[in-house]
């Protein structure tokens, strides 16, 4: 399972999280992905499935609302999602991240991280990061540029981050362009930083 964009479109090249896909159905292995559409911009409905599909990887899409179930009936076996920062104690990505996480760990199901080695900000910690808030207009109306199809009320409270936070605590591993990071993060990190 994944969330959001981590293919070529968003990192060029290879990709991150998708960048592990590819590479495992390179070497033969039979890889069956389940994207969340990634509400409200829809990254994954539109960007994630149509990656997939292009490279002839078999990808189902599903509401981000039916993660849950689809774990619990058995249909995914690991996460792996991509990463916009690494602090000392999270990892910071697209919203609805940390809620996979979770189900994940609720499921014993293991939650990878691929990032770049630029996205670790080893320095900062969670708190120190200032998560965007975005437009109401992307949760009230269906089609935001043109302003068509409200689809709530038009003057409604909305609450809408772009990003959360994923506590290193929930990651299985981080997956780098240099190798993989375990646990324990707080010492294993700072090693592979130096000695990559």
């Amino acid at each position: 399972m994944t969330i959001c964009n981590a293919g070529k479109l968003a990192t060029v090249g290879w990709g991150t999280a998708l960048g592990v896909i590819r590479s495992a159905v390179k070497e033969g292995k039979k890889i069956r992905v389940i994207a969340c559409e990634t509400r409200p911009l829809n990254q994954g409905s539109r960007l994630t499935t149509w990656e997939l599909m292009q490279d002839g990887i078999d990808v189902t899409l599903i509401t981000d609302g039916a993660a849950g179930i689809v774990m619990q009936k058995g249909m995914v076996d690991k996460v792996i999602v991509g990463a916009d920062r690494i602090v000392r104690d999270a990892v910071f990505n697209k919203i609805g991240t940390y809620t996979l996480s979770v189900l994940a760990k609720e499921h014993s199901i293991p939650f990878y991280v691929a990032a770049p080695l630029t996205t670790f900000d080893w320095n900062r910690k969670s708190e120190d990061v200032l998560i965007e808030e975005r437009d109401k207009d992307e949760l009230i109306y269906c089609h935001v540029k043109c302003r068509k199809s409200l689809i709530a009320p038009k003057d409604v409270k909305v609450f809408n981050p772009a990003f959360d936070s994923t506590p290193l605590t929930n990651v299985t591993a981080i997956i780098t362009e240099r190798g993989i990071v375990w646990p324990p993060y707080e010492e294993n990190v700072p090693k592979f930083l130096r000695d990559t």
